[in-house]
């Protein structure tokens, strides 16, 4: 019998037919399910399983990754392709039944066959996946790439994107086993780094079809199996969104948007097909979110207004008002539409209101979010209650309000941009992907932007500590937690969000480092999680001050932690590619910046003056 190598399917003689199916190599999803009911078949596979040597060590059925023979291991197979085309309507996508892909959901704990169910049925310890390192001559990135494509969900045999995390030790999946687009930002930029451009176009596509449906943009999908219309004997595959409806506390994932222009913009520099920025369809989910973003409101800054939980972190913390976070995301977005847009007379009111936009938060962000020790002593001092347009403190911010650790904590020589402003309040928390990404988006001004590096080094241990980096520094604790988090058991002091150290964060770091030439900060930080995060099976995040234990309720195998890494090994071996990311200011944008405000922000405006509809 000539040797076969199979990629998550079992051998054909063990396998019926799919409903409906022309393709017997390939199990059923109904066969899948209920395969603890068909002991005939577990015996056949199992003698199959016990035939020759040379069949049974190809047969690798862990979570479809690579296939080994003794040390060396086989890659993936390609999968015949579907022959459906991207539709105008996602309802109209079928399913080819050749595609030769199973990724359907089938209730289980992912889209994977289980290993332990496995197991049980054949008692083979190949079938085991390989520990860390096992492999001999394999490098932490080598791992990390496999990890990452054995994450690749495929919708008609096509790559679509990634699942959060493929952790074979946890049974509960929650909503781990989907699609989520800020997760897969890492993934698809590593893919880009890679020039492995199609999973990314394709995300691109699909996920904008689904935004269409509901003028939102989701925060995930999953792709399913159904029964076909009016024919039970029938499969097709469907993609299924979640807008925030069925997410824990029900949250709005605003910054999805948002990444979904910036991820949109690097394919096209990273690609060299802007075709797809240009596709009609593509320039209306532009225009959308623009416009669901530019919106008139109540609000009267030139910020992003937004609910707790609406970004990275999203479970109560207390960032509900304008959080840095989605501010520079926000400004990114805007730069990078501007730059994608399509100049046509449609466009011309959008573009005149994005312009205004991006000025007044520009400047907005640099002088009320900065915080460095010049500037607490002037904070120090302020006077409160003053009822008049030139005010010094616009915003009433009570001095009291400098917390004792902060005026400890911050270096002479660094500073930083705080994590909210709102009247009479001002977050003094270091939140880490604001700052990053305010440095990557030009949010920052160039001094701004060295002096956080500055902050960072000097600032290491807290920061950085044993696994970078903080997503937020310093934690909450006693009743401050119990108020802010509602007593949140999974985001206790220097935990998850709350002050917990996520490896994910290391690409933003990287990019940030590069574009201000100090690559040795990003490449720091790289070598310490590399000593440790193959070892510790690539964890979504740490816990305790220094980041010492894996996180308590962290999943393993977290997709955007191994794509995190990835890119930050990728950049910093070809740190021109980090340009990609860069969106410069243009002269004219820093022209009107210059001629609206004048070389000092703060000077008297007279009654000429024009007249603004944000408080800057």
């Amino acid at each position: 019998m000539a040797p076969r190598l199979f990629y998550g399917a079992p051998p054909r003689d063990f396998c019926s037919r799919s409903r409906g199916s022309q393709n017997p190599g390939c199990p059923s999803v109904s066969h899948l399910q209920n395969r603890k009911k068909h002991s005939e078949n577990r015996t056949q596979y199992a003698r199959h399983l016990k035939g020759s040597m040379k069949d049974r060590k190809i047969c690798a059925l862990w979570n479809g990754g690579p296939l080994y023979r003794g040390s060396k291991a086989f890659g993936r197979p390609e999968l015949p392709l579907c022959q459906c085309q991207l539709p105008e309507r996602i309802t109209e996508i079928g399913s080819d039944v050749k595609n030769g892909t199973f990724l359907r959901e089938t209730g289980n704990r992912n889209m994977y066959m289980d290993e332990v169910n496995l197991k049980d049925v054949i008692g083979l310890e190949e079938l085991r996946r390989p520990e860390n390192g096992e492999e001999r001559g394999q490098t932490v990135e080598d791992e990390a790439w496999s990890l990452l494509k054995e994450s690749v969900v495929y919708y008609c045999g096509n790559p679509v994107g990634t699942i959060a995390a493929n952790d074979p030790s946890d049974a509960s999946v929650l909503n781990y086993d989907q699609v989520f687009i800020r997760d897969f930002i890492p993934s698809g930029v590593a893919f880009l780094l890679k020039g492995e451009y199609d999973i990314v176009r394709n995300f691109i596509l699909h996920t904008l079809q689904l935004q269409s449906r509901s003028r939102t943009d989701a925060a995930s999908f999953k792709v399913r199996t159904v029964p076909l219309d009016g024919d039970d004997s029938a499969t097709e595959e469907v993609l299924d969104p979640d807008f925030g409806e069925s997410a824990i506390g029900r949250v709005a994932p605003v910054d999805s948007g948002l990444w979904w222009i910036i991820l949109l913009r690097a394919y096209g520099k990273f690609s060299g097909d802007v075709s797809v920025q240009e596709r009609i369809d593509v320039q209306t989910g532009i225009k959308m979110i623009l416009k669901l973003c530019l919106a008139d409101g109540f609000d009267m800054f030139p910020t992003l207004l937004v609910t707790d939980g609406s970004c990275m972190i999203d479970r109560r913390m207390g960032i509900h008002g304008h959080p840095l976070e989605i501010q520079a995301l926000f400004y990114s977005a805007l730069l990078c539409a501007r730059e994608m847009l399509a100049p046509e007379d449609g466009s011309a009111d959008l573009i005149r209101a994005l312009n205004n936009r991006l000025i007044a938060l520009s400047f907005h962000i640099r002088e009320y979010y900065w915080v460095d020790m010049k500037k607490l002593n002037e904070i120090y001092r302020y006077k409160t209650e003053e009822y008049s347009y030139d005010a010094i403190n616009k915003f009433n911010i009570y001095p009291d309000q400098i917390s004792p650790w902060l005026v400890e904590w911050m270096p002479s020589k660094g500073g930083y941009l705080i994590g909210n402003l709102q009247p009479a309040h001002m977050d003094f928390r270091f939140f880490s992907l604001g700052n990053l990404w305010s440095i990557v988006s030009n949010l920052a001004t160039a001094k701004q932007s060295h002096a956080i590096l500055d902050l960072v080094e000097a600032k290491w241990s807290d920061l950085v500590g044993d696994m970078p980096f903080k997503i937020c520094y310093p934690a909450l604790d006693g009743q401050e937690w119990a108020i802010i988090t509602g007593s949140d058991p999974k985001n206790t002091p220097w935990s998850y969000h709350n002050g917990g150290s996520w490896p994910t964060l290391l690409w933003q770091l990287t990019v940030a480092c590069i574009k201000m030439n100090r690559p040795e900060i990003a490449a720091r930080a790289v070598e310490l999680a590399e000593s440790r995060i193959s070892r510790d099976k690539w964890p979504e995040y740490y816990d305790t001050k220094r980041a010492r234990f894996i996180g308590k309720q962290a999943r393993l195998y977290q997709t955007w932690s191994i794509a995190g890494f990835l890119v930050a090994k990728q950049l910093l071996a070809n740190p021109d590619a980090a340009k990609m990311f860069v969106v410069e200011e243009d002269a004219a944008l820093v022209s009107a910046m210059n001629s609206m405000f004048g070389s000092s922000p703060r000077r008297k405006r007279g009654s000429k003056a024009p007249k603004n509809s944000y408080i800057i």
